[in-house]
C-alpha cells in the first residue's frame, strides 16, 4: 500500500477540477501537497484554503507545462525547498475539441507539450530522487480517449495514447532495472463533468455516464493507495479491449452504435 502520510505529493494542474479535489483528499490523508498550475489565483486560493484547514501545501504557479525550461527550473526550486518528491501525479491536460483541419500547428504542439511531453519532463526531474530513496510512485492521468480515437479529438487522443504508452513502458522499464518499489499508475477515465469537456454527450448514460469529479478523484486516490497499475472508469470502457479484435469497419459500427463517435458533436469546453 502506498501511504500519503508525511509524503511529498506533487500534483500538476491542481488549481481546478480533479487536481484540486485530489489535493484536498491527499492533504486530508497527511500528504504534503506540492501544487503546480499556471492559474495563479486558483492555486493561491487552494493553497490558502488547505493551510487554513491545518494542512501542508506549497504552491508553484510560475510553471507553464508547455515550456521545458520552466518545468526544470520549477523542479529545481521544489527539490531545494521541499526535498524529494515521493508521489508525482501528472494530472494537467488540455483539449482543443476541433477537427484536424481546424487545428493550428501551435494548438497541436501545445496539446502534445502539456499532455505528453510534460510527462517525460516532470518524471525525468523527480525520478532520480525516487531511485536514490528506493521508492516512489508516478501517476499518469490519461483518458479513455487514450484507448479509442473519436472525431474532433485527433490531437487529444493521440496525446493520450502516447500517455498510456509512456506509463506502460516506464512500468516495465523500472521493473527490468530492479526498481520494483517505484510504482506507476495510469488512469483512463471517461468524460468528467469539470467544464473541460462541457457540451459532450453520451447515448447510454447508464453504461457510459459523464462522471462526477469527486467520485473520480476518490477512485484515483484509492487506486494510488492500493498500488493499482491501471484504473479505467467506468467499467464499461474495458469492453474496448475485446472489441479491438473486430475488423475496423465492424469496430467503427459498434462504437457508433454506442454513441461514442458523436460525443463531441456539441463540445464547447471552457471557451
Amino acid at each position: 500500500m502506498t501511504t500519503f502520510a508525511g509524503k511529498n505529493v506533487l500534483i500538476t494542474g491542481s488549481a481546478s477540477g480533479i487536481g484540486r479535489l485530489m489535493a484536498h483528499k491527499i492533504a486530508a490523508r497527511g500528504g504534503n501537497v506540492i501544487l503546480w498550475d499556471i492559474d495563479r489565483p486558483g492555486l493561491e486560493a487552494l493553497s490558502d484554503q488547505l493551510e487554513r484547514w491545518g494542512y501542508r501545501a506549497a504552491a508553484y504557479h510560475q510553471c507553464d507545462l508547455s515550456d521545458r525550461e520552466e518545468i526544470e527550473d520549477t523542479a529545481r526550486h521544489v527539490l531545494a525547498e521541499q526535498g524529494d518528491v515521493d508521489i508525482l501525479i501528472n494530472n494537467a491536460g488540455i483539449v482543443s475539441g476541433k477537427p484536424l483541419l481546424e487545428l493550428s500547428d501551435d494548438a497541436i504542439r501545445r496539446t502534445f507539450d502539456i499532455n505528453t511531453l510534460a510527462l517525460f519532463r516532470t518524471t525525468r526531474c523527480f525520478l532520480p530522487g525516487m531511485i536514490r530513496k528506493g521508492s516512489g510512485h508516478i501517476v499518469t492521468i490519461a483518458s479513455a480517449g487514450g484507448l479509442i480515437g473519436v472525431p474532433r479529438m485527433t490531437d487529444y487522443s493521440a496525446s493520450k495514447f502516447a500517455a498510456v504508452g509512456f506509463d506502460e513502458s516506464l512500468r516495465v522499464e523500472l521493473k527490468r532495472m530492479g526498481y520494483r518499489d517505484i510504482r506507476t499508475t495510469v488512469v483512463c477515465p471517461y468524460f468528467i463533468n469539470t467544464g473541460m469537456f462541457r457540451g459532450v454527450k453520451t447515448r447510454f448514460p447508464f453504461l457510459l455516464p459523464i462522471m462526477e469529479p469527486d467520485d473520480v478523484a476518490s477512485q484515483i486516490v484509492g487506486a494510488i493507495e492500493k498500488n493499482k497499475a491501471r484504473l479505467i472508469m467506468p467499467p464499461f470502457v474495458l469492453s474496448l479491449f475485446p472489441t479491438r479484435l473486430l475488423p475496423p469497419a465492424l469496430f467503427d459500427h459498434v462504437v457508433t452504435f454506442f454513441g461514442i463517435n458523436h460525443t463531441m458533436d456539441e463540445f464547447k469546453g471552457r471557451g
